[in-house]
């Protein structure tokens, strides 16, 4: 017996081909669905760092959040929430889950966060500084606004300070013998806040005693310190202890904190006094001076 041909007609053919390019193409959508980054820190160093250094180190992590609607407002419901990418020895980002796009068209939005935390309320996030854990405290924040939409994957974020920072050089006058040991360094200042990230403000707390941490003496100076510090207005006071005494300087205006500049207070110590050498307000890499006057115990 002859079995009968079977027919294949042409419009179900053309689907067959239609379904194989489909799948040919399907790795290509697949790759351009996933959401890439592309992290540096702008024109400043880190914490830890000297000179213009301005690179993130293997296994730092960043949380990134994107949301699509508005470029001011990040509402509740994300298309990424706080995945945390871990920078690899390759120089690549590795999201810890993989981050999608909500569509191939639409703008998204991005905020980057160093070190890696957890947001809830992006226009009141609360922030200590805590000067034993230096670089954690060095928060940068990356903004993209403009909206990013898939085809112009990898997104690329520029981190930025988000803090201030301290230094406190010190000379003393001959009443000593030789630069006596400091056994502390304390600003009276505030040392939490609140944070609106999108809007790049600031609400300080209360004043309190932000511990300074010792570093490499300055040159020409014989002790030096620093510490990163919330950006506020009101700062006015340092505090040093030696051999169990204490001294305080007192300026005679506020002494500004900026986020991503840094503040250098040059102190002369005396027995009886203390006597400013200079305060300066720079940015982390450049800036101007501001010469001071002197005050006194």
């Amino acid at each position: 017996m002859i079995k009968a041909l079977r027919f294949i007609p042409f419009a179900a053919l053309g689907l067959m081909a239609a379904a194989c390019s489909n799948d040919e193409s399907a790795p290509a959508q697949q790759e351009a669905k996933y959401i890439t980054i592309e992290a540096n820190i702008g024109n400043m160093s880190r914490a830890t760092t000297t000179g213009n250094a301005s690179v993130f180190d293997t296994g730092d992590g960043v949380s990134i959040y994107a949301w699509t609607g508005s470029a001011t407002v990040v509402p509740a419901e994300r298309v990424v929430d706080g995945v945390v990418n871990s920078l690899g020895a390759d120089g690549k980002w590795t999201p810890a889950t993989p981050m999608l796009w909500a569509d191939m068209v639409t703008a998204h939005y991005f905020l980057g966060i160093y070190p890696a935390r957890t947001v809830t309320d992006f226009t009141a996030d609360p922030y200590t500084v805590d000067n034993t854990k230096y670089e954690q405290s060095d928060l940068l924040v990356a903004r993209q606004t403009s909206g990013i939409v898939a085809t112009q994957n990898p997104v690329s974020l520029t981190f930025d300070h988000a803090m201030a920072k301290l230094y406190v050089n010190l000379n003393f006058r001959n009443q000593w013998d030789a630069a006596p040991e400091v056994a502390s360094c304390e600003a009276t200042a505030a040392k939490t806040c609140t944070i609106d990230y999108l809007a790049k403000t600031y609400v300080a707390g209360d004043q309190a005693a932000v511990a300074l941490a010792a570093k490499d003496a300055a040159e020409g100076y014989a002790r030096s310190f620093s510490g990163i510090m919330i950006p506020q207005t009101g700062f006015r006071t340092v505090t040093l202890t030696i051999d169990g005494q204490s001294f305080t300087y007192t300026h005679d205006a506020d002494i500004p904190l900026e986020a991503g500049k840094y503040t250098t207070l040059n102190l002369i110590v005396g027995r009886n006094k203390i006597e400013l050498g200079s305060v300066s307000i720079n940015d982390w890499t450049e800036g101007t001076t501001i010469s001071g006057g002197q005050a006194l115990q």
